[in-house]
């Protein structure tokens, strides 16, 4: 008797205190049909199909980066005076682009990164969620219901103050839920604590001294990279610990051109190991680096292009993409030491971003487009993609030892992925007794995050397991193989 009792006790409370991960495939609902699925003959390539409207009254300026949410294109549009918004396009036929919800807002402006985040049922604060920025600091939208698409909260930032365009304004923010890493300019980094997307708070503030003007932030694991607006340097933070971010030694350094003199940049995107940086001024194209090891940056690449004058460059499938602001270039990066020149895209305006789309790429004019033409649609490869995304680096590193209990991961990848396809199913963390840890995913551009809901244990060793099936890409290819990585927190079990 003493012995059943025993078993009756012991086994609720075991089970009581497991968290059993969905199975991959058990993602949210996409509710629109996800990237372009048609082919385009030779001839339609490189020419502009389509366009994308904003606001009638203000949509010449400002179009930037764009990205894939639950099925549809998520488009920001905003002067930097503010007044924009996001529009959200239906574009399986591209050629042929559906508005299917729009928001606007008097105190959003130009946007250059957007960050998602899904909480899904059963959260206290579940739906559907993508930081920009505002004219006084951060704003999170809320996607829920396309029908309603509306700002949920905007916490202005001590020091930001517009209409200082440049020196203290935010240009960019990276969402590592629960965190968001806003860059401000010559006041640095802000963290912000975006746990419940309606009330955000701030957290700390690290600037640099001598100043270094934050523009673009990309955060993998606990390595933020941060580089600088119209000019020439790099850092590096240690944000295992959000609320007091740490410098990296070795970790601030110049981006150098050819002849090894620091060469001004305009902004820049990540894919694992790579940080590509679009040349600013004088000849445009772009300089990309090996930041691996953070310690020992190496530059490895770089492609020049004569008259051009960089704006915004990201990263797809061995191609980048690369804004000249007269013209957009497409390189095939596969091999750094060859690269070259795959075809040039044309739109009225300043042209300084084109985000590839699949088999399509959206051109985006940053300042005097032509009425209604400020975003175009552009086929730029035949085929529809139906290749999975590849995980190329993953944070904290395999094997790696000493990692903070407060430790996020990070997986960088070889492509833009559905954020929402991103979760406690399709990326698993286990301890060294096999519990899984249930996290939150978030995804901005080709950067998945996944912050454990509660810290880990000291001296545990921890198993990232990347499941097959689970993760997308925009056009619903998913990851083929079972990516694995291992890493051990400090301290004494």
């Amino acid at each position: 008797m003493l012995l059943l009792l025993l078993a009756c006790n012991d086994t609720p409370t075991d089970s009581a205190a497991r968290f059993v991960p969905a199975d991959p495939s058990d993602k949210p609902a996409l509710r629109g049909t996800g990237g372009p699925s048609v082919s385009f003959e030779e001839a339609a390539l490189w020419e502009n199909c389509a366009f994308l409207a904003g606001d009638p009254e203000e949509e010449r300026y400002h179009h930037n980066e764009v990205m894939p949410y639950r099925g549809h294109l998520v488009m920001p549009w905003a002067p930097e005076y503010g007044r924009g918004g996001l529009s959200l396009f239906e574009m399986s036929d591209p050629c042929n682009p559906i508005k299917v919800g729009e928001g606007f807002d008097p105190f959003m402006r130009e946007t250059h990164s957007m960050g998602f985040v899904h909480l899904r049922e059963g959260d206290p604060h579940a739906g559907d969620y993508v930081a920009v920025t505002g004219n006084l600091g951060v704003q999170i939208w809320n996607l829920t219901d396309l029908d309603d698409v509306h700002v949920e909260s905007y916490l202005p930032l001590e020091g930001v103050f517009y209409p200082d365009s440049y020196s203290r304004v935010i240009l960019s923010v990276f969402w590592q839920y629960p965190y968001v890493f806003a860059a401000g300019s010559d006041n640095g980094i802000y963290v912000v604590d975006a746990t419940d997307p309606a009330n955000p708070e701030f957290v700390t503030q690290y600037s640099w001294d001598p100043v270094l003007r934050a523009a673009g932030v990309f955060v993998i694991g606990n390595t933020l990279l941060v580089h600088s607006a119209e000019g020439s340097r790099v850092a590096m933070l240690d944000v295992s610990d959000p609320a007091n971010p740490q410098p990296i030694g070795g970790a601030d350094f110049d981006i150098v051109d050819a002849d090894g003199q620091p060469r001004e940049a305009y902004h820049a995107n990540v894919a694992g190991d790579w940080a590509f940086f679009a040349r600013k001024e004088g000849g445009g194209g772009a300089m990309v680096y090996d930041w691996s090891d953070p310690s020992k940056p190496t530059k490895i690449g770089d492609v020049f292009s004569e008259g051009g004058n960089g704006g915004y460059v990201f990263y797809d499938e061995g191609f980048a993409f690369v804004g000249e602001s007269h013209w957009a270039n497409v390189y095939d990066m596969r091999d750094m030491q060859d690269i070259t020149l795959v075809g040039t895209g044309n739109l009225a305006g300043d042209l300084d971003t084109i985000t590839p789309y699949g088999n399509v790429a959206i051109l985006s004019v940053d300042d005097d487009a032509q009425d209604q033409h400020a975003s175009a649609v552009m086929p730029w490869t035949r085929a529809p993609d139906t290749t999975g995304p590849m995980v190329l680096r993953v944070e904290p590193r395999d094997g790696s030892e000493g990692e903070a209990t407060s430790t996020r991961i990070g997986i960088g990848f070889n492509e833009m992925i559905e954020p929402s396809s991103v979760f406690a199913g399709s990326v698993v963390l286990e301890d060294q007794d096999g519990n899984a840890i249930d996290g939150w995913g978030s995804v901005t551009e080709n950067v998945a995050s996944f912050a454990p809901k509660s810290p880990l244990d000291s001296g545990t060793t921890y198993t990232l397991r990347v499941l097959p099936g689970g993760i997308e890409d925009l056009n619903g290819n998913t990851l083929e193989t079972e990516f694995t990585s291992s890493f051990k927190t400090a301290g004494v079990p």
